[in-house]
């Protein structure tokens, strides 16, 4: 899918995407952070039918939601193409020897052969967590791997 960047000087950029049905729908980034979730006419492509301004943490917020739903249909679809692959969503109990430490302390890809592929918190997805994430209690660590070394990511996190 093409993604039409326009600079709209004295305000920010504009993106614009054409649906599969011929709808075209931007985002225009404004300098302050505000974000304009824009429809335009299907007739008069240079006229808007409709306009929602969002702050940026609403934004956040939209995309966010449509990036969870990408996640896990391609994690979905993985579990389709590749047999034996299985993907646990594991918390991050209170008193977790890991609570307030980083990822890269678990070593856990190297101990399991198992991935860390995302990091649910508050109901934000954080994907692909760099080793300097500090896991918090209350985290869903998302793990991809074999069913014995998702089961050995889950024993780290809680026991060390």
């Amino acid at each position: 899918m093409d993604v039409e960047r326009t600079a709209l000087p004295g305000i920010g950029l504009q993106h614009v995407i054409t649906t599969g049905r011929g709808r075209q729908i931007g985002v225009i980034s404004h300098r302050t952070g505000r974000r304009d979730l824009v429809i335009y006419d299907r007739d008069d492509p240079d006229s808007c039918i409709a306009t929602v301004a969002l702050t940026a943490e609403e934004a956040n917020a939209i995309a966010e939601l449509l990036g969870t739903g990408r996640v896990l249909e391609h994690l979905a679809e993985l579990h389709r193409q590749v047999e034996g692959l299985v993907t646990e969503q594991i918390p991050i109990a209170a008193g977790s020897p890991y609570d307030g430490r980083p990822l890269a302390d678990t070593r856990s890809r190297t101990r399991t052969g198992a991935s860390i592929v995302a990091v649910v918190r508050g109901g934000q997805v954080v994907a692909s967590p760099r080793p300097d994430f500090v896991f918090t209690a209350g985290d869903t660590v998302v793990v991809v791997g074999t069913g014995e070394g998702t089961t050995a990511v889950a024993d780290i996190l809680a026991h060390g």
